[in-house]
C-alpha cells in the first residue's frame, strides 16, 4: 500500500533539524521578493512557499520548546511553564 504522506517516513528528520535549513530558504525568499522584479504569478507563489516555510519555522520552535521544557525538569515536567511569548500583550501581567 502506499503511503500518503511522505511526512511520515520514520527517516525524516524532525521539524527542529530542519529548522536552519528552512529558516535559510525563507530569508532567500524574503529577499527576492524584496527586489521587486517578480511577476504577479511569481509573487504569489513565492508568498505561498513563504507561508509554508514560515509554519516550518513555527513548529520547529515548538517543537524545541517542548524539548527544552521536558529537560528542564524531569521528576516533574507537569510543573514545566511555557516560555514567555513576547508577541502577546503583558499589559494585564503586572
Amino acid at each position: 500500500m502506499a503511503r500518503k504522506s511522505p511526512a511520515s517516513s520514520p527517516q525524516d528528520p524532525s521539524p527542529v533539524a530542519t529548522f536552519e535549513t528552512s529558516l535559510d530558504a525563507l530569508e532567500a525568499l524574503v529577499e527576492r521578493m524584496e527586489q521587486g522584479n517578480l511577476g504577479l504569478e511569481e509573487s504569489l507563489s513565492a508568498y505561498e512557499r513563504g507561508i509554508g516555510l514560515y509554519r516550518e519555522c513555527q513548529a520547529a520552535l515548538e517543537q524545541a520548546e517542548l524539548r527544552v521544557r521536558l529537560l528542564s525538569d524531569l521528576d516533574a515536567p507537569e510543573s514545566a511553564r511555557p516560555f514567555p511569548d513576547d508577541s502577546t500583550d503583558r499589559s494585564g501581567d503586572a
